[in-house]
Formats: C-alpha cells, sequence, structure tokens
C-alpha cells in the first residue's frame, strides 16, 4: 500500500455516525497521526483516547505499529467511534488469528446507528408539537 511515496503494511476503512477513517498501519513504535496532528493534540477528551486506543490495549499492541489517519465528517466522538473500527480491521489484516479476541470485545462490528431525520410540521425527528383541541 502506497500513498504519496510512503509504503504501509495494511489499509482499512472505518465508519461511524457520518464520520468515515482511512487507517493506514506500518511497523514502528506506536505514533498515532491523526490528520497530520499528533493523536493527544487532535482528541482533546480523554474518552476519545481511550475509544482510539481500546483495541491496541485489549491485544498490548501498543508499541508495535505506527499508525497515520485521515479522518472526515461528525464530531469526536463519531471519529474516535470510526477510528477505533478502523484500527481493529487494521489489526485483523496484519494477524487474522487475532479475530476471535477483537470480535468478542465488538471492536469489527460496525455502529449502523444514525441520526434521524426531522420531519415536516414536527419539533424534531419524533417529538410534535402540542395539540390544542380549542
Amino acid at each position: 500500500m502506497a500513498t504519496k511515496g510512503k509504503v504501509y503494511d495494511t489499509y482499512t476503512v472505518g465508519r461511524r455516525k457520518t464520520s468515515v477513517a482511512r487507517v493506514y498501519a506500518t511497523a514502528g513504535t506506536g505514533k498515532v497521526v491523526i490528520n497530520k496532528r499528533d493523536l493527544r493534540s487532535y482528541f482533546g477528551k480523554e474518552t476519545d483516547l481511550y475509544v482510539v486506543n481500546q483495541p491496541l490495549e485489549l491485544l498490548k499492541l501498543k508499541d508495535r505499529y505506527d499508525w497515520v489517519i485521515n479522518v472526515r465528517g461528525g464530531g469526536t466522538t463519531g471519529q474516535s467511534g470510526a477510528i477505533r473500527l478502523g484500527i481493529a480491521r487494521a489489526l485483523l489484516r496484519l494477524n487474522p488469528t487475532l479475530r476471535g479476541d477483537l470480535k468478542k470485545a465488538g471492536f469489527l462490528t460496525r455502529d449502523s446507528r444514525k441520526v434521524e431525520r426531522q420531519k415536516s410540521g414536527m419539533r424534531g425527528a419524533r417529538a410534535r408539537y402540542q395539540f390544542s383541541k380549542r
């Protein structure tokens, strides 16, 4: 896998809500770069950092691979979920024997929930305006 002259071991895509993460993995020291920024500077919330690192912590592979990630769309929560799915898929491609652990933890399942659209004449997707008989 090559992107702009760089060679990567694997490439996968992760999605959540409206976020799409392209994840490139290569053997290295555990460096994570998201949209050309360091992981800590990209995500401010500890929960987002935790979600991104979950597959690596579970399998104790934090210092084994370098990650270059491009993520677009949505907010920080959706982006961190998309990155987690992308990393889990990349780990599976690098080592298919990890499938059982990743699947048991639920990291290979794509969360398909999206925001329901607002219907016309209503306050929200399902909330209605108060009905008045008179």
